[in-house]
């Protein structure tokens, strides 16, 4: 039973910071993949090829993951409520300066610079939310807070083709260049007020009442302590590389984002081939497969916590969008085409989310940080080579026939590798070196507590 003050103080913790965040994190990916609304009209009007476009899309990856590792370590130096900030008033000058690109290395190199200014966002929310949130709390407030990510292709579609339509050729710029203008600005606008609205840590927040200050900052301490007193010797960096579980891990995670972005960042121009629509009706349907997949990932998930298995939640998805990718390629009805494509997104949405709850466990103990983040490292490359493929085979076929049905293969692999590694008995982690032992095995952890553990 939680104490009073226990419940008064997370209630004030949660109510300042998991909206303001939310909208931190609906802002992050909106500008992430506003690219794929933008080029309905961008890539006609800059004369992108198919594989053009989808190299610009994709670049974004190389640099997130090229300097996510130096811009969490500096964040531990600067401060998270300085470094948040920095990064997205960074990335929104960057995503506003995307309506100047006028060829496609201006393109590819705005693109690259967003990946490096975002790099370490996401870390650092969760960095900062373990100052803020014990154990017991984290999981609800992650999960809450990752509502931000659905909600902006919800929202962000509809926004995004809306501003093409009416913004078309105002004030002698093109539908597309407002799109990056009026979605680029909110970014430095939030950014300038982070650093008013969040609070570095628990200590210095005024807005709490001593008693409620004092409770949070034993509460946060007992936690930081107990898990400083239970570390073990280093991890080798190395042994990442061959241990079989992480390096299978790591492939399917690359699997599942190679098709959740060689999907999502062409979704409204797939869309729009599917029948006589306008921009404005593509964008509007391409916001359909994600109401779906959202609804679909908070029932799944809380299936597969009421039942702890885990492995048939992540695979079943994954064959599931396989085979709707497969149905949305050779489709010849278009209301059956996009039907297939829900059942894509769904696939694909409980997959990604379901899918760390496997190796958390089986990777569990004080190395399992270094294999955590070697998966993530891995699986964010397929962000890349994703959107990169899918118009490759585009402009090969004319079609994207073959390119759906690609990225229907890449998913439904992924889903091989997790019941093959998933056989494998638990407590198989990396082991510590210096003492041969191998981490105890944690319990398997829920669906909605899977990302406190990259956080450790």
């Amino acid at each position: 039973m939680k104490s009073e003050i226990h419940q008064r103080t997370m209630r004030k913790v949660s109510r300042r910071l998991i909206p303001f965040m939310i909208l931190m994190f609906l802002i992050n990916f909106l500008d992430r993949v506003n690219i794929s609304f933008a080029a309905l009209e961008m890539n006609k009007d800059l004369g992108l090829s198919p594989s053009v476009y989808g190299f610009a899309a994709g670049i974004l990856f190389v640099g997130y993951v090229a300097f996510e590792i130096p811009s969490n370590l500096i964040l531990q130096k600067v401060g998270a409520r300085v470094w948040l900030a920095r990064i997205m008033i960074t990335w929104g000058i960057l995503a506003t300066l995307m309506a100047f690109v006028f060829n496609s290395w201006a393109l590819f190199s705005l693109r690259a610079l967003i990946g490096v200014a975002e790099a370490g966002f996401f870390p650092g929310l969760l960095f900062y939310m373990m100052r803020w949130f014990p154990a017991e709390e984290r999981g609800k407030a992650i999960t809450v807070f990752m509502l931000g990510n659905p909600i902006s292709v919800v929202l962000g579609g509809p926004l995004s083709v809306t501003i093409l339509h009416f913004a078309h050729h105002l004030g002698g710029f093109a539908g597309w260049q407002w799109l990056f203008i009026i979605e680029g600005i909110p970014a430095i606008i939030i950014g300038i007020v982070t650093l008013f609205w969040l609070t570095e840590q628990p200590q210095d927040a005024k807005w709490l009442k001593a008693d409620e200050r004092d409770w949070l900052i034993e509460k946060i301490g007992e936690e930081t302590r107990a898990k400083e007193g239970k570390k073990g010797s280093p991890v080798r960096v190395a042994d990442v590389f061959t241990h079989g579980p992480t390096l299978a891990f790591a492939f399917s995670k690359f699997c599942v984002l190679l098709a959740f972005f060689g999907i999502t960042l062409w979704l409204p121009q797939i869309v729009k081939s599917l029948g006589s629509l306008s921009t404005v009706e593509a964008g509007a349907a391409s916001a359909v497969p994600y109401i779906f997949s959202a609804l679909a990932s908070i029932a799944i998930g809380r299936h597969s916590d009421k039942t702890g298995e885990r492995k048939w939640h992540i695979a079943l998805p994954a064959f599931l969008g396989a085979a709707g990718f497969v149905v949305a390629a050779v489709a010849g009805n278009p209301w059956l085409a996009m039907a297939g494509l829900c059942v894509t997104a769904t696939g694909l949405w409980v997959s990604n989310t379901v899918f760390w709850t496997l190796p958390a466990a089986m990777l569990s103990g004080s190395t399992a940080a270094a294999g955590l983040a070697f998966i993530n490292t891995i699986g964010n490359l397929g962000g890349f080579v994703g959107p990169y493929m899918t118009g490759w085979i585009r402009e090969a076929t004319h079609s994207y026939v073959w390119a759906l049905a690609a990225l229907g293969g890449w998913l439904a692999l992924s889903g091989v590798v997790i019941l093959i590694v998933g056989r494998q008995k638990p407590g198989s982690g990396l082991q510590n070196r210096r003492t041969g032992g191998t981490p105890a095995l944690a319990k398997s952890p829920s669906v909605s507590k899977r990302l406190v553990l990259l956080s450790s």
